[in-house]
């Protein structure tokens, strides 16, 4: 037999009023199913803890080293409990994400303001990398959720999508075709072309697009991030091909965007998690916040 709450939080109570009945009015609880707990107790420890020799329910010298033990047993459970009932309050805990730039620069920030707002004592850590390192701090633990495009390979991870995103040209504001609402693949191959990183997905997708498309431009300039892609387009050296996400961080550097055609490239945006229903309170609750708004 083990002691449990119940029978501690009687011992305590008899121990510090001496009284069965001050202690059972306060635990709210009958005398008899007071002394039952008691020796209970007792019974699970193999001893006395009250002196019941005595006219006065006193404690035995075990019975008064048990009792700094219990009031301490109880207090690091009520701290416990009352951490754990704050998290699920959302009224402590942290939130961990990692997001593909294009999100985080351009998204995120509003979301993680209005959630924020709503749970003022939540943490949040982000890692904004590309998508392949999305998966992999998901994968590993790292983040609890992960912002991105779908994966061609989800690798157990589960994918909720909120959105699609369409591809667009980003070329510089001085160009012939900045007047133009859009562009063809074909159009673009007259420029240099500045491209994400061979291995990455976007890569990928736009190397079918041009495929798709016949496009025998030129392959001027390779880069892991689409900020530096758009610092490269500004500069002048060629134009290129982005997500829509970025379209705000484009405008920002003077670019000119224009919708791309001749094939359309669009994806799916998500979140990426472990599983559904292993994830903290605080990112339940920011999962259901970033799927509402789409």
């Amino acid at each position: 037999m083990t002691a449990t709450l119940k029978q501690l939080r009687a011992f305590t109570a008899v121990a510090r009023t001496r009284s069965l009945a001050q202690a059972s009015a306060l635990l709210h609880i009958s005398q008899p199913a007071l002394s039952v707990a008691i020796r209970n107790l007792e019974e699970a420890l193999g001893g006395a803890l009250f002196n019941r020799d005595s006219r006065q329910l006193a404690l035995t010298p075990e019975g008064r080293e048990f009792l700094d033990r219990a009031e301490q047993l109880l207090h690091n459970w009520d701290q416990s409990v009352d951490a754990i009932q704050q998290r699920f309050r959302l009224e402590r805990g942290q939130l961990n994400l990692a997001v593909i730039p294009a999100f985080a620069l351009n998204r995120l920030p509003d979301l993680l303001a209005r959630f924020h707002g709503q749970h003022p004592d939540i943490n949040i850590v982000i890692e904004d990398i590309v998508m392949e390192r999305v998966q992999r701090a998901v994968r590993e633990g790292r983040a609890e959720i992960g912002i991105t495009f779908r994966p061609d390979d989800l690798g157990g991870l589960e994918f909720m999508g909120f959105g699609r995103d369409r591809f667009i040209a980003v070329i510089p504001a001085t160009h012939p075709l900045a007047g133009r609402e859009s562009v063809t693949w074909r159009e673009l191959s007259r420029e240099p072309f500045i491209a994400m990183n061979r291995g990455s997905a976007v890569r990928r997708w736009t190397d079918g697009a041009m495929a798709e498309s016949g496009y025998e431009g030129r392959l001027l300039c390779e880069a892991n991030q689409l900020s530096t892609i758009g610092q490269l387009v500004r500069a002048g050296m060629g134009v290129s091909v982005v997500p829509e996400l970025c379209r705000p961080q484009m405008d920002g550097y003077g670019l000119c965007s224009l919708t791309l055609r001749a094939p359309v490239v669009e994806q799916e945006v998500g979140a990426l998690v472990r599983r559904r229903g292993a994830i903290s309170a605080s990112a339940d609750a920011f999962l259901e916040m970033l799927t509402a708004a789409g």
